[in-house]
């Protein structure tokens, strides 16, 4: 195949995923202590697995977040967590926001950290870590990211406003998407395959899925750009009812490709949740 006709895969995941909870645990708890203190440190690693959250890292902050003895208030940290997982949806038997277990094991940052960081007299602030960073742009879409993880994100976040807007929609928090795409003289043409895993309500078969994901798939792409329908996969192995946290465990920074281009650019390696901007 010529290199201007090629195709190219990618994939996003949703809210619901098990990665993505941490991503949204660990950047909740960034926001709350940006929101209390301008100046404050984070770096928040969450791990989620079946009816437990746990939170790792080093913070620096003020109260109420943080007490003048520099101890970290639990209360406060495990009400966020619990917010979070409760804005996604889950209030399920093996992930639910009121009941699960959250373990919070953030601790001070290091002396020598915010030596390097804080300003003082005429230094500048400094940076707590390293890191490789690309930014990218193309005109495949009118948001100028690349199709396939355009196109990917979007299956997914109509699928999410289809289940927050409506209780019996069937759809459960956790799902993943993966649209091909044929590139002719090395522009996008049209779908080859699309892939939809989404966990759902256990008296709902594969095809009913299919049938409710389907308009979603077509809505997102452009006319004429939908699949053959044996390369339209929904669910493939045939059922999704256990998900989340409670099917797989989840970790921050997991998703790193999702959150940029899809594999359309290169990556430096390094994640963008649970950080505060230094």
């Amino acid at each position: 195949m010529p290199k201007s006709n090629y195709l190219f895969t990618s994939e996003s995941v949703s809210e619901g995923h098990p990665d993505k909870v941490c991503d949204r645990i660990s950047d909740a708890v960034v926001d709350a202590f940006i929101g209390a203190d301008p100046y404050a440190r984070v770096a928040c690693e969450t791990l989620c697995t079946t009816n437990r959250v746990v939170l790792a890292g080093e913070v620096r902050g003020t109260p109420p977040l943080v007490g003048e003895n520099g101890n970290v208030s639990t209360g406060l940290i495990e009400q966020i967590v619990r917010d979070a997982v409760k804005s996604i949806g889950y209030e399920q038997d093996g992930f639910h926001w009121d009941n699960l277990n959250v373990e919070i094991l953030l601790h001070a940052q290091s002396a020598d950290i915010a030596m390097g960081v804080d300003a003082a007299g005429n230094k500048d602030e400094g940076a707590g870590d390293q890191g490789i960073m690309f930014g990218y742009a193309c005109r495949e879409t009118d948001v100028l990211m690349p199709a396939a993880i355009h196109f990917s994100h979007q299956i997914l976040s109509s699928l999410a406003d289809a289940r927050h807007g409506n209780a019996n929609s069937g759809l459960g928090p956790d799902s993943k998407s993966q649209v091909t795409l044929r590139y002719e003289n090395g522009k996008p043409v049209g779908a080859t395959s699309v892939v939809v895993s989404t966990q759902h309500a256990e008296n709902l078969s594969q095809e009913d899925i299919r049938e409710i994901v389907r308009p979603h798939v077509l809505a997102v792409l452009p006319e004429g750009w939908m699949c053959p329908e044996d390369e339209f996969y929904v669910n493939p192995t045939g059922r999704f009812v256990i998900g989340g946290p409670d099917g797989d465990a989840g970790l921050t920074g997991r998703k790193i490709i999702v959150d940029t281009y899809g594999g359309a650019a290169p990556h430096g390696g390094g994640a963008f949740s649970g950080k505060d901007p230094t």
